[in-house]
C-alpha cells in the first residue's frame, strides 16, 4: 500500500503519492509574476522559501475559478524543484494498493496531455493518477520554457535596494 493524497479539481478526483508532497496549505492569494504563463498563478512564500503555484486548473486548460476557503495549495518536489499546486480541495490522504492501478485509456492520456498516467478504482470512486514530473515539466504542456521555479527565485541576487 502507497499512500497518496487525494485533492479534488473541477468536480474530479485526482491522487498523487505522498513522496513528492512537502506539505498542503490554504490558499490565499499569489503575487503574480510578469512574463510566467498563464497557468503559473504567482509566487508565495512558504516556511521562509519562495515557491512558485500553478493553477492546475488552467494547467489541464480549465478555467481558473475564486478561491473559496476549501481552496488549497499542496506543497510538492520533485528532484530539487519545489511547487505548489492550487487546487480545489484536499484534505485526504488514503493508502492505494499499487496493483489495484490501472493505465490510462489512450484517449484520456492523449486529452490529458500526458499529465495523467493511470486510474484506480476505489469503490464507486475512480481517482485519475498524476503524473507530476509532466505536470512540472516546462514543455510538457505550452512548448515555452519561461516557467518559473522556485530554484530560479531563490538563486537570483538581490535587487539593489
Amino acid at each position: 500500500m502507497n499512500l497518496h493524497v487525494v485533492f479534488g479539481l473541477a468536480g474530479v478526483e485526482y491522487a498523487l503519492p505522498v513522496t513528492f508532497v512537502l506539505q498542503m496549505e490554504t490558499f490565499s492569494g499569489a503575487t503574480a509574476v510578469p512574463g510566467t504563463p498563464d497557468y503559473v498563478a504567482g509566487i508565495v512564500t512558504v516556511r521562509g522559501r519562495v515557491v512558485p503555484v500553478i493553477d492546475l486548473r488552467r494547467r489541464f486548460g480549465m478555467p481558473s475559478v475564486e478561491s473559496t476557503l476549501d481552496t488549497r495549495i499542496i506543497v510538492t518536489q520533485v528532484a530539487e524543484r519545489v511547487v505548489a499546486l492550487r487546487v480545489d480541495r484536499a484534505r485526504e490522504v488514503l493508502a492505494l494498493d499499487p496493483a489495484r492501478n490501472q493505465p490510462a485509456p489512450a484517449l484520456v492520456s492523449e486529452r490529458s496531455l500526458g499529465l495523467v498516467h493511470g486510474m484506480h478504482a476505489l469503490g464507486s470512486r475512480l481517482l485519475l493518477l498524476l503524473d507530476l514530473a509532466k505536470v512540472l515539466s516546462e514543455d510538457s504542456y505550452d512548448h515555452q520554457p519561461h516557467a518559473i521555479f522556485a530554484d530560479d527565485v531563490n538563486d537570483r541576487p538581490a535587487l539593489p535596494g
